[in-house]
């Protein structure tokens, strides 16, 4: 990959992101339901990954983007069409909610502003795929197995985590009650730590110890997707949520659970 074709990449996923994050913008304006801005943003980046894996920007072997290709559609048909279905059961999402109403009268601008620095901040996960795509090693071997291991860690360990989390609030035993088991037992969000590994099965493809530089750029992957999780879009806006709706017993939670990585939880308070 020489340099022209890695600029060529990022402009091509910054623009294609950027459309997509306008659908995302459009579809909230009409609907009123802000929980659509996700899984737009999951279907945008996976077909943006797919579409830049197939590109011609470097010398990466058919198979091997092949294979890069089939992950990003994996991923962004797992988590969309969960996102989706939970979008279709709400009214509007929390957390945008919020900033709307912070918003006020300018909220349609700022949210417009807001989905282009969401596309700003996507670019070095799709950058990663295509990096991870292209690089020129010959054929498919044991470096790619191990990505393909760790994408299906990832993309396991947060379908778990969806479904325990689903089955709990589906029981109407636990009708306003906190999730605080299974995987959630260990962490407040499993799914979010799980979406952190799957990241990282993009670096793991795309480094190469000599002929391939731009490999190691692929390590801004799960980098931007845990600080987007932990600082940005993901944990602080849900945990205020969280507390708002629950008191105490979330900061209860709280104190015995890790925020994100599974660790074995305090005692629960007396």
């Amino acid at each position: 990959m020489t340099l022209a074709s890695f600029g060529l990449a990022l402009a091509t996923v910054a623009a294609l992101m950027a459309a997509a994050m306008t659908i995302a913008w459009l579809v909230e304006r009409r609907t009123g339901n802000s929980g659509w801005i996700d899984a737009v943003w999951t279907f945008g980046l996976g077909t943006t990954g797919v579409v830049a894996a197939l590109l011609p920007f470097g010398d990466g072997p058919m198979s091997r983007r092949l294979l890069v290709a089939a992950l990003a559609a994996a991923w962004a048909l797992r988590l969309g069409l969960h996102v989706a279905s939970r979008t279709r059961g709400i009214s509007d999402d929390p957390r945008y909610a919020k900033l709307k109403r912070d918003w006020g009268a300018d909220k349609d601008r700022q949210m417009f502003r807001f989905m282009m620095m969401q596309a700003l901040a996507s670019s070095p996960l799709a950058i990663a795929i295509v990096l991870a795509a292209h690089n020129p090693a010959p054929g498919l071997g044991l470096q790619d197995l191990i990505g393909v291991l760790v994408f299906a860690i990832g993309v396991g360990g947060g379908a778990v985590a969806d479904r325990q989390l689903r089955a709990f609030a589906g029981n109407p035993a636990n009708k306003g009650k906190i999730c605080d088991t299974g995987l959630w037992a260990w962490s407040r969000h499993p799914n979010y730590f799980f979406e952190c590994v799957l990241w990282a099965a993009y670096p793991v493809i795309a480094i190469a110890l000599s002929g391939y530089a731009y490999g190691f750029v692929a390590v801004l992957a799960p980098l931007a997707m845990t600080l987007l999780l932990t600082r940005i879009s993901g944990i602080p806006p849900l945990e205020e949520h969280m507390v708002a709706k629950h008191g105490e017993a979330y900061r209860a939670y709280q104190r015995r659970t890790s925020a994100l990585l599974p660790w074995p939880p305090a005692a629960k308070e007396a």
